[in-house]
């Protein structure tokens, strides 16, 4: 007997749940989740971990013991459809021979986009799409890299409840609790980069690292690409940046100094570094979601450009006062002209507010 639809979504929602394993390390890859039915029984279930590792059907079929045969495949994301690093999981299915494949969104790269599917329904495999807004909200960055070449931008400030991040000379550790700046860690866990200002670097001298073991899968952690934003080229050579195992990008605008690597210079022409410009340049280098840690400057040069996609505002119930550094470097000719926004999320992280914000319009 066919499952019903409310069994199908169970199964995909499944398969949601299974892909959030993956999202710290999947990257440039997207997370996917696999569930495998018989009888309507699970008999495997698997997700991505690794990008050149098993994708999530291939994790599931293992799991199974290999004998899927006449099974029904429940897949977060559309089987891919090409060999790449790995080979192209359509053809895995079509090969042990599924009887159905369930999948609750379509994946939108080129090379995929429905062929997967038409793979599948070629060899005679009843294929089903229920989209899923769970489905939707795994790989925002994925997506909107293979839409627009650029990856998904959030903007993450911790800011006192009269708007302030920093006191005037300089002083910021810490506005935010404990349970914060843990929670800020997951944002960076699932960032593929990281971009702050050399005002940040000079002032902290921030790791800008992966430090929560909630965040490792198999022992590892995968540490995002730190990208510091330094027209002038200021950086100091011994800057905690350039020891993170995930690497450090260093874009300026003067000409390189002999000591800094090619693989971490990047000269984008103009005063200041065009945030467009930097953004197209990271979507080349397969980065699907960045984490704007940064400093008033470069944050209201982010909100300004209109490129950006999510705010992550940590407020603490305190006042910095007047001549404490701002939320954001903003300026408007009139109220009319002000940046707009809309709260997605609002909660209580520890002692502190959390809200996440959207561009009016989104």
């Amino acid at each position: 007997m066919k499952p019903s639809h409310a069994a199908d979504v169970a199964w995909l929602e499944r398969a949601v749940d299974l892909a959030w394993n993956g999202v710290a390390t999947t990257s440039p890859n997207p997370r996917v989740g696999c569930v495998i039915v018989r009888g309507g029984k699970v008999i495997g279930e698997g997700w991505h971990q690794w990008a050149g590792q098993g994708h999530a059907e291939v994790n599931a079929i293992a799991a199974a013991g290999g004998n899927v045969r006449g099974a029904t495949v429940y897949v977060s994301l559309e089987p891919c459809a090409f060999v790449g690093r790995t080979p192209a999981c359509a053809q895995r299915l079509i090969d042990d021979g599924v009887a159905r494949v369930v999948v609750a969104r379509v994946d939108p790269h080129p090379r995929v986009s429905g062929q997967g599917l038409a793979m599948l329904e070629a060899a005679g495999i009843e294929t089903t799409v229920i989209e899923l807004e769970s489905a939707g909200r795994l790989n925002p960055g994925y997506e909107k890299r293979i839409r627009t070449g650029r990856p998904f931008v959030r903007i993450k400030i911790a800011a006192s409840m009269d708007g302030r991040t920093a006191m005037d000379n300089g002083e910021s550790q810490w506005i935010t609790g404990e349970a914060a700046r843990a929670d800020v860690q997951g944002l960076r866990a699932r960032s593929c980069a990281v971009i702050t200002g050399i005002g940040t670097v000079l002032a902290d001298d921030p790791a800008l690292t992966v430090r929560d073991e909630r965040f490792s899968v198999a022992g590892r952690i995968r540490q995002p690409l730190i990208v510091v934003a330094d027209s002038k080229l200021r950086t100091p050579r011994n800057a905690r940046v350039f020891a993170s195992a995930g690497g450090v990008l260093v874009a300026h605008s003067v000409a390189k100094l002999a000591w800094l690597q090619d693989a971490q210079s990047l000269q984008i022409p103009g005063e200041q570094i065009d945030p467009a410009v930097l953004l197209d340049e990271l979507g080349r280098r397969q980065v699907n979601e960045v984490l704007v840690e940064a400093g008033h400057t470069l944050a209201g040069a982010f909100l300004a450009s209109g490129l950006w996609d999510e705010l992550v505002l940590y407020l603490a119930p305190r006042f910095l006062g007047d001549d404490a550094r701002p939320l954001a470097a903003l300026r408007f000719p009139s109220l009319d002209a002000a940046l707009g926004a809309k709260i997605v999320v609002h909660e209580r992280v520890g002692d502190d507010l959390k809200l996440t914000l959207h561009p009016r319009g989104h």
